[in-house]
């Protein structure tokens, strides 16, 4: 007898929750339809922080990159905090590249500012250039011109370096290959003066 009225109450509570469960849900739905916020398509989107209005009159494209593929299988990439595309190229800020050879040897070149010339296939880098060769030579100059169809890199001004060898400076710096199929070499010119300090 007990067992029996405990299996009605179960039955009756099972059909009451059938009833209010779904009325339930459905009264939470249209609470947070009635209580949300109207969505103003005026408004600004909150996160969005670029100036459509200057982006047109100035066109320019952050977090850009280049590439290219030089004669000999050297590859040169470079990455720009800004570049503003022109009809000779384009311009670029804050600028960090690799050169890497065929034999995966790499070369880290960085500058404040490059200039793109697509008709002469070269780059421009100035601002204070720094090449760090895979000789393990740091080299500082006022400018690199760096080919974009085969692999050479020449400063535009007087160069200091420091090197395995020690301290020194020159009148201008190039890495290349000067002859096809043969070794890439960093050379330094006119008036070198080096300090010598070999590594112990």
């Amino acid at each position: 007898m007990a067992r029996a009225a405990s299996d009605n109450l179960h039955s009756r509570l099972v059909s009451v929750l059938k009833l209010v469960l779904p009325l339930l849900a459905l009264a939470l739905l249209s609470t947070l339809f009635l209580v949300s916020r109207k969505i103003d398509p005026e408004a600004a989107i909150p996160y969005a922080t670029v100036d459509v209005a200057d982006r047109l009159r100035d066109p320019k494209m952050t977090d850009a990159g280049f590439a290219s593929v030089a004669a000999d299988g050297s590859t040169i990439a470079l990455t720009a905090a800004q570049a503003r595309p022109n009809s000779t190229g384009g311009t670029m800020h804050e600028v960090f590249g690799t050169l890497t050879t065929p034999a995966g040897a790499a070369t880290q070149l960085t500058a404040a500012e490059a200039l793109l010339n697509s008709a002469q296939n070269l780059l421009v880098l100035s601002g204070g250039t720094k090449l760090q060769s895979w000789a393990g030579y740091l080299v500082l100059s006022p400018g690199l011109d760096v080919a974009t169809d085969l692999t050479r890199v020449e400063s535009t001004g007087p160069i200091t370096a420091t090197g395995p060898i020690g301290d020194l400076s020159a009148e201008t710096m190039v890495l290349s290959q000067p002859v096809a199929g043969a070794s890439y070499l960093l050379v330094f010119k006119g008036k070198v003066r080096l300090i010598y300090r070999p590594q112990e």
